[in-house]
């Protein structure tokens, strides 16, 4: 009997051990159409606040729930993403889904990384709006044992949730990528909305024109 506690005491230390070197990484997802400034803000406090070493943006292939006329093409999504995080070290880019294409369950995506990457501990982040849809997300169950999911604040909404979710509190940023595509059909200036090199590339391709 005192032996079968001593292995496990050892298997249990062992664990606890891997787990402690692996790399804790952030994945925020989304459409990006276009990145903007309340991105990065939520990607830097998260990765601050929770002490992650890197921050990876990941692009929908086929952005879900949205207006076909409003969509843009994943490269040029792609290339915004990279223009908005390239001066932060911490920031990177995950291009699982576009390179997939077609639409993407967070459920497939994460499994593939996890399998991929067993070295890194993924922190999955979502507005706090979106905390409570949890329980209709494709195999949430075995989603949940993937990653560890981070809810943004949001005011408005509470923090019970029937999953694990680490609660990380944001400065209240009024931009929204509808807001931008908005300003830039009327003709309005997006400066101080989105990086400057983002609205550089907005402005060189002609997107949101109509």
């Amino acid at each position: 009997m005192v032996k079968i506690l001593e292995r496990t005491s050892t298997q249990v230390a062992t664990q606890l051990a891997a787990t402690a070197k692996k790399r804790r990484i952030g994945i925020l997802g989304g459409t990006f159409n276009p990145p903007h400034l309340g991105h990065l803000v939520i990607a830097d406090q998260v990765a601050t606040q929770l002490g992650l070493d890197k921050v990876l943006f990941m692009p929908d292939a086929e952005p879900p729930h949205v207006d076909r006329k409003l969509t843009i093409p994943a490269k040029d999504r792609v290339a915004m993403v990279k223009a908005a995080i390239k001066d932060n070290p911490r920031f990177d880019l995950e291009l699982t889904e576009v390179n997939r294409g077609g639409r993407s369950y967070s459920y497939d995506t994460m499994l593939q990384l996890t399998q991929a990457h067993p070295e890194n501990q993924y922190y999955f982040i979502i507005g706090g709006d979106m905390v409570a849809y949890l329980p209709k997300w494709y195999r949430i169950d075995e989603l949940v044992k993937l990653v560890q999911f981070v809810g943004v604040c949001r005011q408005g909404f509470n923090r019970e949730s029937p999953y694990p979710v680490l609660w990380v509190d944001v400065p209240q940023i009024g931009i929204s990528s509808t807001m931008i595509r908005d300003q830039v059909r009327r003709g309005q200036s997006v400066r101080y909305l989105v990086p400057t090199m983002v609205d550089l590339y907005i402005k060189e391709h002609l997107l949101y024109r109509d």
